[in-house]
Protein backbone atom coordinates (compact mmCIF):
# COMPACT_ATOMS: atom_id res chain seq x y z
CA UNK A 1 0.00 0.00 0.00
CA UNK A 2 0.98 3.48 -1.06
CA UNK A 3 1.26 6.23 2.20
CA UNK A 4 -0.89 9.46 1.21
CA UNK A 5 1.24 11.92 1.65
CA UNK A 6 -0.70 15.13 3.48
CA UNK A 7 0.40 18.37 4.13
CA UNK A 8 -1.08 20.65 6.90
CA UNK A 9 -1.15 24.06 7.52
CA UNK A 10 -2.06 25.62 10.91
CA UNK A 11 -2.43 29.44 10.07
CA UNK A 12 -2.79 31.77 13.16
CA UNK A 13 -6.58 31.82 13.10
CA UNK A 14 -8.13 31.23 16.25
CA UNK A 15 -8.62 27.47 16.38
CA UNK A 16 -4.75 26.23 16.12
CA UNK A 17 -6.47 22.87 18.47
CA UNK A 18 -8.18 22.05 15.18
CA UNK A 19 -4.26 21.31 13.33
CA UNK A 20 -2.45 20.02 16.41
CA UNK A 21 -5.22 17.27 17.03
CA UNK A 22 -5.51 16.80 13.17
CA UNK A 23 -1.92 15.76 13.40
CA UNK A 24 -2.97 13.62 16.42
CA UNK A 25 -5.07 11.71 14.61
CA UNK A 26 -2.78 11.43 11.82
CA UNK A 27 0.00 10.41 13.53
CA UNK A 28 -1.71 7.33 14.77
CA UNK A 29 -2.63 6.49 10.98
CA UNK A 30 0.71 4.77 9.55
CA UNK A 31 -0.89 4.77 6.15
CA UNK A 32 -0.04 9.03 5.86
CA UNK A 33 2.60 10.60 6.05
CA UNK A 34 2.18 14.52 7.22
CA UNK A 35 4.03 17.43 6.55
CA UNK A 36 4.16 20.53 8.64
CA UNK A 37 3.75 24.38 7.66
CA UNK A 38 2.88 26.72 10.36
CA UNK A 39 2.45 30.14 10.50
CA UNK A 40 4.24 32.26 12.78
CA UNK A 41 1.51 33.60 13.99
CA UNK A 42 -0.19 30.07 14.68
CA UNK A 43 3.30 29.63 17.06
CA UNK A 44 2.22 32.54 18.62
CA UNK A 45 -1.08 31.28 19.01
CA UNK A 46 -0.45 27.67 20.23
CA UNK A 47 0.86 29.20 24.00
CA UNK A 48 -1.98 31.25 24.50
CA UNK A 49 -5.22 28.27 23.28
CA UNK A 50 -3.26 25.24 24.64
CA UNK A 51 -0.09 26.45 26.11
CA UNK A 52 1.99 23.90 24.07
CA UNK A 53 5.21 24.87 22.32
CA UNK A 54 5.85 24.99 18.35
CA UNK A 55 8.23 22.41 18.88
CA UNK A 56 6.01 19.85 20.49
CA UNK A 57 3.62 20.59 17.36
CA UNK A 58 6.11 19.76 15.24
CA UNK A 59 7.46 16.44 16.73
CA UNK A 60 3.61 15.54 15.81
CA UNK A 61 4.37 15.73 12.10
CA UNK A 62 6.74 13.37 9.87
CA UNK A 63 8.83 16.24 8.53
CA UNK A 64 8.06 20.10 9.08
CA UNK A 65 9.09 23.86 7.74
CA UNK A 66 9.94 26.85 8.25
CA UNK A 67 7.27 29.42 7.08
CA UNK A 68 9.65 31.85 5.44
CA UNK A 69 11.54 28.36 3.62
CA UNK A 70 10.39 29.02 0.01
CA UNK A 71 13.04 26.27 -1.07
CA UNK A 72 11.26 23.61 1.44
CA UNK A 73 9.98 20.73 -1.17
CA UNK A 74 6.57 21.88 -0.64
CA UNK A 75 7.41 24.70 -2.58
CA UNK A 76 7.39 22.95 -5.54
CA UNK A 77 5.04 20.92 -7.81
CA UNK A 78 7.31 18.27 -8.86
CA UNK A 79 7.07 16.98 -5.35
CA UNK A 80 4.34 14.56 -4.92
CA UNK A 81 1.65 15.31 -2.08
CA UNK A 82 -1.40 13.81 -2.30
CA UNK A 83 -3.12 17.87 -1.46
CA UNK A 84 -2.91 19.77 1.56
CA UNK A 85 -5.44 20.83 4.67
CA UNK A 86 -5.27 24.06 6.59
CA UNK A 87 -6.75 23.95 9.82
CA UNK A 88 -7.52 26.53 10.97
CA UNK A 89 -7.50 28.98 8.09
CA UNK A 90 -7.69 32.98 9.00
CA UNK A 91 -9.24 35.19 6.74
CA UNK A 92 -5.71 36.42 5.47
CA UNK A 93 -4.28 33.01 4.20
CA UNK A 94 -8.01 32.12 3.09
CA UNK A 95 -7.40 35.81 0.66
CA UNK A 96 -3.97 34.44 -0.43
CA UNK A 97 -4.89 31.05 -1.33
CA UNK A 98 -7.68 32.67 -3.45
CA UNK A 99 -5.88 35.10 -5.04
CA UNK A 100 -2.47 33.35 -5.84
CA UNK A 101 -0.06 35.57 -3.26
CA UNK A 102 2.04 32.94 -2.29
CA UNK A 103 4.37 35.02 0.01
CA UNK A 104 4.87 32.24 2.21
CA UNK A 105 5.74 28.99 2.81
CA UNK A 106 1.97 27.89 3.95
CA UNK A 107 0.48 29.58 1.13
CA UNK A 108 3.08 28.49 -1.57
CA UNK A 109 2.26 25.12 -1.21
CA UNK A 110 -1.82 25.57 -1.16
CA UNK A 111 -1.09 27.50 -4.40
CA UNK A 112 1.10 24.32 -5.58
CA UNK A 113 -1.57 22.46 -4.81
CA UNK A 114 -3.87 24.15 -6.75
CA UNK A 115 -1.58 24.78 -9.78
CA UNK A 116 -1.02 20.62 -9.85
CA UNK A 117 -4.58 20.06 -9.47
CA UNK A 118 -4.21 18.38 -5.95
CA UNK A 119 -6.91 18.84 -3.57
CA UNK A 120 -6.75 21.90 -1.05
CA UNK A 121 -9.05 21.78 1.91
CA UNK A 122 -9.26 24.98 3.37
CA UNK A 123 -11.15 25.08 7.39
CA UNK A 124 -11.98 28.56 7.89
CA UNK A 125 -12.39 30.23 11.24
CA UNK A 126 -14.31 33.39 11.23
CA UNK A 127 -17.82 34.41 12.53
CA UNK A 128 -19.77 36.73 11.36
CA UNK A 129 -18.04 36.53 8.08
CA UNK A 130 -18.49 39.38 6.10
CA UNK A 131 -19.14 39.82 2.44
CA UNK A 132 -15.21 39.98 1.49
CA UNK A 133 -14.94 36.36 3.02
CA UNK A 134 -17.54 34.90 0.99
CA UNK A 135 -16.22 36.48 -2.21
CA UNK A 136 -12.85 35.06 -0.70
CA UNK A 137 -14.00 31.51 -0.52
CA UNK A 138 -16.01 31.42 -3.54
CA UNK A 139 -12.89 32.76 -5.59
CA UNK A 140 -10.70 29.53 -3.51
CA UNK A 141 -13.45 27.50 -4.22
CA UNK A 142 -13.88 28.03 -7.73
CA UNK A 143 -9.91 27.65 -7.95
CA UNK A 144 -10.58 23.85 -6.68
CA UNK A 145 -10.42 24.41 -3.08
CA UNK A 146 -13.05 22.47 -0.78
CA UNK A 147 -14.32 25.11 1.75
CA UNK A 148 -15.21 23.10 5.04
CA UNK A 149 -15.91 25.45 8.13
CA UNK A 150 -15.67 24.22 11.33
CA UNK A 151 -19.27 23.31 11.71
CA UNK A 152 -20.85 22.00 14.33
CA UNK A 153 -22.98 18.86 13.83
CA UNK A 154 -25.38 16.74 16.05
CA UNK A 155 -26.21 13.99 13.99
CA UNK A 156 -23.11 11.37 15.79
CA UNK A 157 -24.22 12.64 19.22
CA UNK A 158 -21.25 14.11 20.89
CA UNK A 159 -20.62 14.30 24.03
CA UNK A 160 -17.66 16.99 25.20
CA UNK A 161 -15.92 19.37 22.61
CA UNK A 162 -13.38 16.61 21.56
CA UNK A 163 -16.13 14.86 19.81
CA UNK A 164 -17.15 17.92 17.44
CA UNK A 165 -13.42 18.71 16.84
CA UNK A 166 -12.52 15.19 15.75
CA UNK A 167 -16.01 14.42 13.82
CA UNK A 168 -15.04 18.11 11.63
CA UNK A 169 -11.91 16.63 10.99
CA UNK A 170 -12.95 13.41 9.77
CA UNK A 171 -15.26 15.65 7.20
CA UNK A 172 -12.33 17.39 5.90
CA UNK A 173 -10.13 13.97 5.76
CA UNK A 174 -12.61 12.67 4.11
CA UNK A 175 -12.18 14.80 0.89
CA UNK A 176 -8.74 13.08 0.50
CA UNK A 177 -10.06 9.29 1.01
CA UNK A 178 -9.14 9.43 4.43
CA UNK A 179 -11.48 7.74 6.97
CA UNK A 180 -9.99 8.61 11.06
CA UNK A 181 -11.01 5.61 13.28
CA UNK A 182 -13.97 6.17 15.07
CA UNK A 183 -15.34 9.12 12.63
CA UNK A 184 -19.15 8.39 12.26
CA UNK A 185 -20.63 9.40 9.04
CA UNK A 186 -24.11 10.08 8.51
CA UNK A 187 -26.07 6.85 8.88
CA UNK A 188 -29.17 7.97 9.12
CA UNK A 189 -30.20 6.53 12.66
Amino acid sequence: MTKKRLIVGISGADGVSLGVRLLEILRDMPEVETLLVMSRAAERNLMIERRISPEEVRALADRSYEPEDMTAEVASGSFWTDGMIVAPCSMRTLAAVAHGLADNLLVRAADVCIKEGRRVVLMPRETPVSIIHIKNMLAAAEAGCAIVPPMLTFYNRPQEIGDIVDHVLGKALMQFGIIPPGFRPWGGD
